[in-house]
């Protein structure tokens, strides 16, 4: 066995059974991403007993906190897959450059974000909402503490996926976990005043948020520094390499428009419901609280299957990518048919948690029910994107994003929103399922075109090597 060879036998993304390496990589992440979603549940919760212009307050700043998110998370899937392709090929100085650029651009993304707070959130908010102020106040008070303070996020989802990238999942589900707990913590503390802190309200519950970021920052960049022996995250005579940039936003660029794009989705159906009630827009924050604890597992099951089948494909070795991917696709669906059976026969008492009154529960019923019909294809599709990101075509996973929430969903919901008088809003609802159809058949096409030109020539390349 040559040197390289044996290298890269001692890698676990190169030789545990699929199955034990899966889990061992997605299960922290699964459980630390269920700790968000429980955060994010909670943060609503408290929030919602201000008010329910409160509510609708933080459900309209979602597209910007969502944007944020698209940022820092598509620039780390960047990182991800170029930095565990490197490992793959054992080329440590491309993955120590693909690590100290991306801490850099996370730096320059959060800027941005602080000029936003700084000038633009009052437009923000008044452009969707100018006829009920108490719902902007309460809006600006909460989105400027939270653009202001960005760093805190982009750090932490930063640091967090270089310990993704090299397999210490374990220590990125600490690091989810202090700063979700932290959260937990301080919410209820700022917001209402306890402990002898001052009543702060929405900016209470905006500032126990950054301060639960900053927290997991700090842990993840102590982790990179002692336990990701993988890395040398020295920035001494560090120059901008521009190829490392285009490579790491060749996949981030589009997994951040991806995500984006829900964002702008979200803001053309806040547009469309507000028309109707305040409510209906309090219903889809909701809504969107909750599927998170449906969706975050989903998303920390991505986040380990991605370096797995990167690391796989800088290796050659497409049965160890057809099994990974085969096994994400098996536990997505299986989580997914959980969580619909849960919003479908629990419903009400899912919504009573948010301090609902009869409207919201009238609205909110069979916007749950609805909703919840597109969770099992969704299951399927964000594993499938996720591969078409690990093997750096990002561009298609973008294209199945624009065409399932721009060109079908928002298109769908203005359509159906002729149908809706006064507060019935349910024909709007079916947007959703509707569009998810059409995110698993572009899925599945494009599928089998990476399948035969990506995955399946591996064995022949492999081959040719050895």
């Amino acid at each position: 066995m040559s040197q390289e060879q044996t290298k890269q036998s001692q890698n676990k993304m190169g030789v545990l059974p699929i199955n034990k390496l899966l889990m061992t990589m997605a299960l922290p992440m699964m459980a630390s991403m269920l700790v968000q979603a429980l955060y994010n549940i909670v943060d609503s919760i408290f929030v919602s007993k201000i008010s329910e212009d409160a509510l609708s307050a933080v459900s309209l700043a979602f597209p910007v906190q969502n944007l944020m998110i698209a940022i820092a998370s598509g620039t780390g899937v960047g990182i991800n897959a170029y930095l565990s392709r490197s490992l793959g090929e054992n080329n440590r100085k491309n993955a120590n450059r693909s690590a100290t650029h991306g801490i850099v651009l996370a730096f320059l993304s959060s800027l941005l974000f602080v000029i936003f707070g700084l000038f633009f959130v009052r437009l923000f908010f008044e452009s969707q909402s100018a006829e009920n102020q108490a719902i902007v106040e309460y809006g600006i008070e909460y989105l400027e503490v939270c653009s202001i303070l960005s760093l805190g996020l982009f750090g932490q989802v930063t640091f967090e996926r270089l310990l993704q990238s090299t397999g210490k999942t374990f220590y990125a589900m600490i690091t989810q976990g202090l700063g979700a707990v932290i959260n937990l913590i301080l919410d209820p503390i700022l917001i209402f005043g306890y402990l002898g802190f001052p009543e702060m309200g929405v900016s209470g519950a905006a500032l126990a948020t950054v301060i639960g970021q900053f927290f997991a920052a700090a842990l993840a960049i102590y982790f990179n520094i002692t336990k990701n022996k993988e890395l040398n995250l020295s920035f001494k005579r560090f120059v901008l390499h521009f190829k490392t940039i285009k490579i790491i936003y060749s996949v981030g660029i589009p997994s951040i428009l991806m995500v984006s794009i829900s964002s702008i989705m979200t803001f053309g159906l806040n547009k469309i419901l507000i028309d109707f009630s305040s409510t209906a827009v309090a219903v889809l924050g909701v809504y969107f609280k909750l599927q998170s604890f449906v969706f975050m597992p989903i998303f920390g099951l991505n986040n380990g299957m991605i370096p797995i089948v990167a690391y796989n494909y800088g290796s050659l070795d497409p049965e160890r990518i057809k099994k990974t991917i085969k096994l994400a696709v098996t536990y997505a669906i299986s989580i997914m048919i959980v969580g619909f059976l849960i919003f479908q026969i629990f419903t009400e008492p899912l919504l009573r948690l948010f301090e609902a009154s009869d409207e919201m529960i009238a609205i909110g019923i069979p916007a749950l029910r609805v909703i919840s019909l597109c969770f099992i294809p969704a299951g399927f599709c964000i594993i499938i994107v996720s591969v078409f990101q690990a093997f750096g075509k990002g561009i298609l996973s973008l294209i199945v994003s624009v065409v399932r929430q721009l060109v079908v969903l928002l298109p769908t919901a203005f359509i159906l929103s002729f149908f809706c008088e006064n507060s019935y809003v349910t024909p709007i609802w079916f947007s959703f399922p509707i569009a998810e159809l059409s995110g698993v058949v572009l899925s599945v096409l494009f599928f089998i075109s990476v399948y035969k030109k990506v995955i399946k020539p591996l064995g022949t390349k492999k081959a040719m090597t050895e």
